[in-house]
């Protein structure tokens, strides 16, 4: 297994796999399998794509630790432009078939609906991390500044759970909302775990050391 994520072959494979769902998705758009509505089936499927992508990249790490696989970490950066494309193509649906690329329509349309408006910062962040996800910005931004601008994918995964939870709201429907969600809150909360498991062990040797120096002075 470990071997094979290594393969040249690897990454192109993933990277088709991801592309699956946009294949899909123009696939049904011209043959007519899009149901009574095609254009409401676009703009819904492209966000649940955007949540399942996000809901992946976010597995990444988790999976990784657990199973002693880094190899997975070479697709992480892979994984999260993807993210960004389903969510661009989400936008690129609403506003091409719910606003006819009406700025002035799509900019009131975000000031007086708040899941909108979550929805549109959620990709203002997406946007920076992908023009900043080479290597040329980690140096141009410096590693510091760059990991805490890539760590506000938690900040996206809260505003998409909340920009979805509002657009189900209408329709009174949280079924899917509740999965989403429950996916979200696990791997947000096992990141957080980490974080604590990190912050204590740091304490403690921080502690340890202090101890050691409390010693060596007292002889």
């Amino acid at each position: 297994m470990r071997k094979s994520l290594l393969s040249p072959a690897a990454k192109p494979l993933v990277f088709m796999a991801c592309l699956g769902p946009f294949f899909w998705l123009v696939y049904a758009a011209f043959a007519d399998q899009l149901g009574a509505n095609p254009a409401e089936a676009l703009v819904r499927a492209t966000g649940d794509w955007t949540l399942r992508a996000l809901c992946v990249v976010l597995a990444v790490t988790p999976v990784r630790v657990m199973t002693s696989t880094p190899q997975l970490a070479r697709f992480r950066r892979m994984l999260g432009l993807f993210v960004f494309f389903y969510a661009a193509l989400h936008l690129l649906s609403y506003s091409w078939f719910d606003m006819a690329f009406d700025m002035g329509d799509i900019v009131a349309d975000i000031v007086k609906r708040p899941f909108i408006l979550v929805g549109f910062v959620a990709l203002i962040l997406l946007a920076l991390m992908a023009v900043t996800s080479f290597n040329r910005a980690i140096k141009a931004l410096g590693a510091v500044r760059w990991r805490r601008l890539h760590a506000s994918v938690y900040a996206v995964a809260c505003l998409a759970i909340l920009h979805f939870f509002w657009m189900r709201a209408g329709k009174n429907d949280f079924a899917e909302v509740a999965v989403y969600g429950s996916v979200l809150a696990a791997l947000l909360g096992w990141r957080c775990w980490q974080w604590a498991r990190k912050r204590q062990k740091l304490a403690h040797a921080g502690g340890s050391k202090s101890a050691a120096a409390s010693r060596h002075t007292a002889r």
